[in-house]
């Protein structure tokens, strides 16, 4: 949001620098995020000056040149100057050297001493374009003016020139999304008053031209006036107009709009101008039209209603979204010449809705979906009034209609002093709290040694509790006020030590990245086929959005899966077969009436492990590799209670493993049917893993133990084992490991065998077992003694036959 400091003086007077009023806004809560300059025209006319030609002659070397003298106040300088109109005693804008000039084309062109065809020119005398004001370049800009020679130039052009605020408004504090809102905090900080425009002036010149107001629908438009004014002209805003839209990033349109969004943006009461021909019957009706509904808006698109927008309508249909956005058919044109102006208050929950379900945000609503002032909206019109009846001409052709059954009464609220000094941590004086409630506009009653009760008027909306009330004393009070406390005491709800999910997620990045793996985002919105016709995710918990883009777009992805696979089908129809790709994204699910989300880390390989080249030929991906990729994860993140089970065809998977980690599921990997592959086109073998990466970081150990390397010689031992086909490596490993106690550092498999040679219902694996100990060098007879335990402990507890 954008402040001009020019206007904040006017609201109130003050000769603090821009920087200065940036800290202390900041310090109070409205936080400046960067002070910009605004300048009517660029550079402001530094260095242009007001003379007086007192000579012209012309030039002895050149016919077309003129010698000039030109007074500048405290001096008389020789100008050459080659325009035709230039004269002696005319007076005119001169460009003194060390000046800068900006053209109207936007080149520019610093002024010097110079000798033109001999003559000394100490300066220039300026034509339109040459200052930036226009495009006319015929001749020199000849001024009517009484001013004194030496007067800047920039006074008598009235350019403008302003610091901007750039404040980042958080979503509490509607009551400063305005001038005048900002200004009311700076009044609370110098403690000074505010001083609003004067609308004593206001009167209805006739009552030619009324319409008719009724409001079926008093929850949501709790508060709508207007008044109508016949005979305007459309046109351009005069300059003060435009100069304080472009200063706070706003185009200029025409002198009806302009003076709409100036009050917008200076009262924060947003306004909306209907053209009074075109309201039919002469009535507003503020109500709900039927769901299903179609409406027009300006930007020419035709909207379906849902039934629970406000709308502005007449009797013959919608005029307008209310607080939202206008309707095509009644907007203000070049040809308007009388119009309604509408001055409402909407309820802020019935237009945070609408905005949403249509994706409009506009001025208006964001002011509206947060809450506007109650009490503003006749002042708001009177001012825009007077303004219209000065800017556009015209005449106030009804008095105000202000249909307003149930004013919202001001806020109550009790306060104690012993908490107001607890949780500011210091005891104020009581009459300092009461003062600066006091400039806050927070009235106080029922006052005694225990505390009052506070009276908060309703448009700030975000001040409800004794809390709140606290707070705001503090913020003005100064947090830099407090003083510190020598020994401090902290309360953690959070178990520590505190995992940083994000560094976890950068680190895993890192490592897949240095395997060969890029990451890939993909939408959240996704197709809701893939949900009919995939076994695995469920119609009834789709997450189905309502502001459809497209049919495509419907739902909130269950899974990374379909989404991801778009991907992979994307690159391999663009002849990049060899993939290996990781996304870390957000999943959706719909659970009765709760809403669930969580994140997930998904894995694709597919294609050849690596390009073909004269050492070794291509060779496809297996699911060793995913295996692989996934365990390193899970040591990275240093998760240790971790198994892995083998899941016979569970779709979407010919073939898996499923992860648990701690008692809990974490996630599958594996080959995908051909069924999944194919409703993303994608023909060749994929394999994908999907995990639970919420579940990771909570199991993720950040402390890790170490120790010293062995100084002793490592041993290896192999043995082939044949076993049940259900017997899993993990439950060898866990066996070896709890048998091999501190001697056994590691287990590996280099063969497995399935043939004729065993049994249909056997495989073979050989293993490769790594002893050492931490303290001496391992004697034979230890190393045999402990394979001798693990080979009477896989044929116990596995029933595997050892071959010898």
């Amino acid at each position: 949001m954008k402040i001009a400091i020019n206007r904040l003086r006017e609201f109130v007077p003050f000769d603090h620098s821009a920087e200065e009023i940036a800290e202390m806004l900041t310090a109070s809560g409205l936080e400046v995020e960067g002070i910009e300059t605004f300048e009517s025209v660029k550079g402001s006319l530094e260095g242009i000056v007001i003379g007086e030609v007192i000579s012209c002659d012309s030039h002895p070397n050149a016919d077309k040149l003129k010698v000039c003298k030109v007074d500048i106040g405290q001096e008389i300088l020789p100008i050459v100057c080659g325009a035709p109109n230039v004269a002696k005693a005319q007076k005119v804008a001169v460009a003194t050297v060390g000046s800068t000039l900006y053209t109207y084309e936007g080149k520019e062109f610093p002024i010097k001493k110079a000798k033109i065809r001999g003559e000394v020119s100490q300066g220039m005398i300026c034509a339109e374009d040459e200052l930036g004001l226009g495009e006319s370049h015929e001749g020199i800009m000849v001024l009517e003016t009484d001013l004194p020679n030496g007067t800047p130039a920039n006074s008598y052009f009235k350019i403008v020139k302003s610091e901007i605020l750039e404040i980042g408004l958080t979503p509490n504090r509607a009551d400063a999304a305005s001038h005048f809102g900002v200004a009311r905090d700076i009044k609370a900080l110098l403690k000074k008053e505010v001083v609003l425009p004067n609308v004593d002036g206001f009167k209805t010149d006739n009552e030619e031209l009324v319409i008719d107001v009724e409001v079926q629908d008093h929850k949501d438009c709790p508060r709508y006036a207007g008044l109508t004014i016949s005979g305007v002209n459309v046109g351009p805003s005069p300059d003060w107009l435009q100069n304080y839209l472009k200063a706070i990033g706003l185009d200029p349109i025409n002198n009806l709009v302009d003076i709409t969004n100036f009050i917008l943006h200076d009262l924060g009461q947003p306004l909306h101008a209907f053209d009074a021909d075109k309201i039919r019957g002469k009535k507003l009706i503020i109500k709900k039209l039927p769901k299903g509904s179609k409406f027009i808006t300006l930007d020419e698109k035709e909207r379906e209603l849902n039934g629970e927008e406000l709308m502005i309508c007449d009797p013959e249909g919608g005029l307008c979204i209310a607080g939202i956005f206008g309707g095509v058919d009644s907007g203000i044109s070049s040809e308007t010449k009388n119009l309604f102006l509408e001055s409402a208050y909407f309820s802020p929950d019935v237009i945070r809705k609408g905005a949403q379900f249509h994706g409009i945000k506009s001025d208006a609503s964001f002011r509206f979906e947060r809450g506007t002032d109650p009490n503003m909206p006749v002042y708001a019109l009177k001012r825009a009034a007077m303004l219209i009846k000065e800017i556009a001409g015209g005449k106030i052709s009804s008095p105000i209609v202000d249909v307003y059954p149930e004013p919202i009464s001001d806020v109550e609220i009790p306060v104690r002093y012993k908490n107001v000094d607890r949780l500011i941590g210091k005891k104020l004086e009581r009459r300092t709290i009461l003062e600066i409630l006091k400039w806050l506009e927070i009235k106080t009653k029922d006052e005694n040694e225990e505390g009052f009760v506070a009276t908060v008027k309703p448009y700030r909306v975000d001040v409800t509790r004794e809390a709140d009330i606290i707070e705001e004393i503090l913020r003005i009070y100064g947090f830099e006020s407090i003083p510190l406390q020598e020994q401090y005491q902290s309360d953690f709800l959070a178990s520590h030590p505190a995992k940083d999910a994000d560094k976890l997620q950068f680190r895993v990045s890192e490592l897949l990245s240095g395997i060969g793996f890029h990451e890939i985002i993909t939408n959240s919105l996704t197709k809701a086929k893939y949900s009919e016709k995939a076994q695995e995710i469920q119609v009834q918990n789709n997450v189905v959005i309502l502001n459809k883009l497209s049919e495509d777009l419907g739902v909130m992805r269950q899974s990374l899966l379909y989404t991801g696979l778009e991907s992979v089908s994307y690159n391999i129809n663009r002849r990049q077969r060899d993939l290996r790709l990781f996304e870390f994204g957000t999943v959706y699910r719909k659970e009765g009436e709760r809403f669930l989300e969580s994140k997930r880390l998904s894995f694709f390989l597919t294609g050849n492990r690596h390009l073909e080249n004269w050492r070794s030929p291509s060779e496809g991906v297996v699911f060793a590799d995913l295996y692989q990729v996934v365990e390193g994860l899970l040591v990275k993140l240093n998760i240790q209670e971790y198994e892995v089970f083998p899941v016979e065809s569970e779709e979407p998977f010919v073939y898996s493993l499923s992860i648990r980690v701690g008692a809990k599921h974490a996630g599958n990997i594996g080959l995908l049917t051909e069924k999944a592959r194919t409703l993303c086109e994608v023909k060749q073998e994929v394999f994908f893993g999907e995990l639970d990466w919420d579940l990771l970081v909570d199991s993720a150990m950040e402390i890790r133990n170490y120790q010293e390397i062995s100084k002793f010689p490592e041993v290896r031992r192999d043995l082939s084992l044949v076993l049940d086909k259900s017997v899993t490596f993990s439950t060898l490993s866990q066996l070896a490991y709890k048998e091999g106690g501190k001697l056994l550092n590691r287990i590996g498999v280099f063969d497995v065998y399935k043939g004729d040679k065993i049994g249909a219902t056997q495989k073979a694996y050989a293993l490769s077992f790594f002893l050492q100990d931490q303290e001496k060098t391992l004697t034979d007879k230890v190393i045999d003694k402990t394979m001798n335990r693990l080979m009477q402990t896989f044929e116990k507890e596995a029933g595997a036959i050892i071959r010898k």
